[in-house]
């Protein structure tokens, strides 16, 4: 088996040109450039007045500017629609495949974002995409169109005024940008910080009744309460870049309509008058020319009211991507055919040979051309100093991660990316912390698989001694984490699960630690249940419990990438 690592590639995960996307943002686009008309028919109407064609001059462009109006709002409205909806389903599509490449790395990979981080950014940071998609992206779109759209309007009628759109629009987009490169650093840390923070707290909650037993509950509220103001104080940061930019397109944007309003108002009064090509504007053109001066730069102004969600966005997909990255992988996620294995009657046996697996960046391999062979319905114990390689034994024989090289056989099929889901088909785990999901004991112990009916679960409950247990009883709801049970009585659960995946013809067992942070009494229980459950099957225990060991028929002490019989 090989060791499946694939390199970082964001590009794969960024954000390419979406059909839906584009269409919305040309439909948005489009309804702003229809205020050209607008503004037109408008010109033209004051003009007709004020040349003395009474109100029946005006009716017809009334009709025509009511015409645009309807098709402008239809446009606005249908874009605005078609690019949420592109945005949602490709924000779907991204948290899916972050999910997708989060569960197929192995639980070996130390490179594994914690679960605190994964939920925030997945969760929370995820949503600033959506701002980014629906604002960002079609404003940068009119504010590349339209003002060009305007100048070339304007420029035939006054060359003065188009020299003045021409000067201050520049400059806008240049302060954003430098403001902009501070925005995205500023977000970025917040998210960071964010992430960051909801790791530590649910680390803290998942171990609360550690924290109570060792009088550390003021301390960690403490480090909260600091991360909660550094949090605070990243957030008020980018506020600030936020209004920032907002402040300077404001200062040009209202500097460049006040020029233009004060050139066509003196060039209307006979003051100015040059800029016009060596005419006079009449009041229809000088009107047309202050309509469409805001349009010009009301573009520019949505591009930077959506300056700061592009910043938040573009860290929210850097965030995605990075939660998308491949690292050490599941040795079955790499597309290959799956080939059926049978299911022979007698428990399997485990052959090992020429194992080894090192860790990353580790200096020294873990198993190096290290062999074990465990008989068919054989009971070993596995025995080492902690961080000694017994559960990394347990997981390269599960299939949770590959070794560099050497076989694995269980009865005498080859561990590989093609038979290894029927072969975990035949395996049952049982870990020193089994996790506890939220939702009903019955639901806990069946895990979803067919043809588990209550009736199952009930004796498994009673094999393993639970049925007693108030909050072990079917219908009882458990909280994330196994809140409710002790953890004796969380690995008294994970022994319930083993015998429901006994009746589905597991008959492998692998057991990490089960009787660590147990006292004697219920370490005797968990043990004689153990045992009871494993007749006629093949069990591999890692342990640091003598009593366990003892109980085993055989015992493996692994000794410097060795192994030696006791």
């Amino acid at each position: 088996m090989k060791t499946t690592m694939h390199p970082a590639s964001n590009s794969s995960h960024r954000l390419r040109s979406a059909q839906g996307l584009d269409k919305g943002a040309v439909l948005q686009t489009l309804a702003s450039l229809l205020w050209l008309p607008q503004a037109g028919l408008l010109a033209y109407a004051v003009q007709g007045l004020a040349n003395g064609g009474g109100l029946e001059g005006v009716k017809l462009p009334a009709l025509f500017l009511l015409l645009f109006g309807l098709l402008r709002s239809a446009c606005e409205a249908s874009g605005s629609r078609l690019v949420f909806k592109t945005a949602r389903t490709h924000l779907s599509a991204l948290r899916a495949q972050a999910a997708t490449a989060l569960a197929s790395r192995s639980p070996l990979d130390i490179d594994r974002p914690a679960s605190g981080l994964a939920a925030s950014v997945m969760a929370e940071q995820a949503e600033a995409i959506i701002p980014y998609l629906t604002r960002y992206r079609p404003a940068r779109l009119r504010s590349t169109l339209v003002p060009i759209a305007i100048l070339l309007v304007v420029f035939p009628l006054s060359w003065i005024a188009a020299l003045v759109l021409l000067v201050a629009a520049p400059l806008i987009p240049l302060f954003m940008a430098l403001v902009g490169w501070r925005a995205k650093a500023a977000s970025e840390a917040q998210m960071l910080e964010m992430g960051g923070m909801n790791a530590f707290l649910l680390d803290r909650l998942r171990g609360l009744a550690t924290l109570r037993t060792l009088g550390a509950v003021q301390m960690t509220a403490l480090r909260l309460r600091d991360a909660a103001q550094s949090l605070r104080r990243r957030t008020m940061a980018v506020l600030r870049i936020a209004f920032l930019s907002s402040a300077v397109l404001e200062l040009f944007a209202a500097l460049g309509v006040a020029m233009i309003a004060v050139y066509v108002g003196f060039h209307l009064l006979g003051q100015l008058e040059f800029g016009a090509w060596g005419n006079r504007l009449s009041l229809g053109q000088g009107l047309f020319i202050l309509l469409l001066a805001p349009a010009f730069f009301e573009p520019l102004r949505d591009l930077s009211a959506a300056w700061h969600d592009r910043a938040a966005g573009e860290a929210a997909l850097d965030a995605l991507d990075r939660l998308s990255d491949t690292g050490l992988l599941l040795p079955d996620v790499s597309g290959a055919q799956i080939s059926p294995v049978s299911k022979d009657l007698e428990p399997p046996s485990v052959a090992i040979t020429g194992l080894l697996f090192s860790h990353r960046l580790a200096s020294a391999p873990v198993f190096d051309d290290y062999a074990l062979y465990v008989e068919a319905g054989e009971h070993i114990a596995i025995v080492a100093p902690s961080g000694g390689g017994k559960s990394t034994l347990l997981s390269l024989i599960a299939g949770l991660v590959s070794a560099q090289s050497g076989d694995i056989k269980i009865n005498g099929i080859s561990l590989s990316a093609n038979t290894i889901a029927g072969l975990r088909s035949r395996m049952a785990w049982i870990g020193q912390k089994p996790h506890i999901f939220a939702g009903s004991v019955r639901a806990n112990i069946a895990l979803g698989r067919a043809g588990v009916e209550a009736e199952d679960v009930a004796m498994a409950l009673q094999f393993a001694a639970l049925d007693a247990v108030p909050q072990a009883q079917l219908g009882v709801a458990l909280g994330e984490g196994g809140g409710g049970l002790s953890g004796g009585e969380a690995v008294r659960l994970a022994l319930a699960r083993a015998m429901v995946a006994g009746y589905a013809n597991a008959d492998l067992l692998l057991v990490d630690e089960p009787t660590a942070h147990l006292d004697s009494t219920t370490a005797k229980q968990v043990t004689d249940a153990l045992l009871q459950l494993a007749q006629g099957k093949t069990m591999i225990v890692a342990t640091h419990d003598p009593v366990l060991a003892a109980r085993m028929q055989r015992v493996i002490v692994l000794h410097a990438h060795a192994e030696v019989e006791a």
